[in-house]
């Protein structure tokens, strides 16, 4: 992830609070039930703070970027610049529910990652993902942010059975949002700094338009499984 969207990536940015409505409206039970919770790629802990916020639990934090962890803004959630690669033994079949929020779609092996992850997951343990949708959506400022794909769920599907894992349930949101992904499409391409394609691409400019979006962003009804601009999902450990 560039460090140019953690600029933006605020907490009270309209698409990350709609990512947590829609995790809190179709995933709350993965939620409530889990005992032990931690997030890979955890960034400035905007998630790790709705998850105090609205529930009261704790989030263990995994992130490899020490600038975003000196700007994590949770406040009773551990954090650790920690790859998950190493699988260190205290952290191993710790976790019942991890969260994995737009990471993925940066990894160049899936593989690999998702056995790191079976690593640290307990046997009943849950896999909360998120990605972006639709290749047909993918621009230069995919490419800006660092992503290598967008998924669908047929994708997502394959990726998971493929690597030990079942889709439990799944839902594209996002729907309103995606004229402005296509002109973002287009608009983009007159930007010639990363900064400037992710400032474009991602700023909503002003509170007035932010708070707008966030409005337009909730005009869909959930869960759905046609079209989005990403997808949510709750992979378990096969069988």
């Amino acid at each position: 992830m560039t460090d140019h969207w953690y600029e933006y990536a605020k907490p009270d940015h309209f698409w990350m609070r709609r990512r947590f409505e829609v995790m809190r409206n179709i995933m709350d039970l993965f939620i409530r039930q889990a005992q032990s919770i931690a997030e890979i790629g955890c960034g400035t802990g905007v998630v790790q703070k709705y998850v105090e916020d609205g529930y009261g639990l704790p989030v263990v934090g995994f992130e490899l970027n020490e600038s975003a962890l000196k700007q994590n803004c949770s406040r009773n959630s551990p954090i650790y610049c920690y790859n998950i690669h190493e699988r260190k033994p205290e952290f191993q079949n710790q976790f019942d529910l991890i969260i994995l929020f737009d990471v993925i779609e940066h990894i160049a092996d899936e593989g690999g990652f998702l056995e790191s992850i079976r690593f640290h997951m307990r046997a009943a343990g849950h896999l909360l993902i998120n990605v972006p949708a639709h290749q047909l959506l993918f621009s230069g400022y995919d490419q800006a942010a660092g992503h290598l794909r967008r998924y669908n769920i047929g994708s997502l599907k394959r990726m998971a059975e493929k690597n030990g894992f079942r889709l439990v349930r799944v839902t594209y949101w996002g729907f309103p949002l995606i004229p402005l992904l296509l002109v973002r499409k287009a608009l983009v391409k007159f930007r010639s700094s990363e900064q400037g394609v992710v400032s474009s691409g991602f700023d909503p400019g002003s509170k007035l338009l932010n708070s707008l979006l966030m409005l337009l962003s909730r005009c869909e009804l959930l869960p759905q499984i046609l079209v989005g601009t990403s997808l949510m999902a709750v992979l378990g450990k096969a069988k």
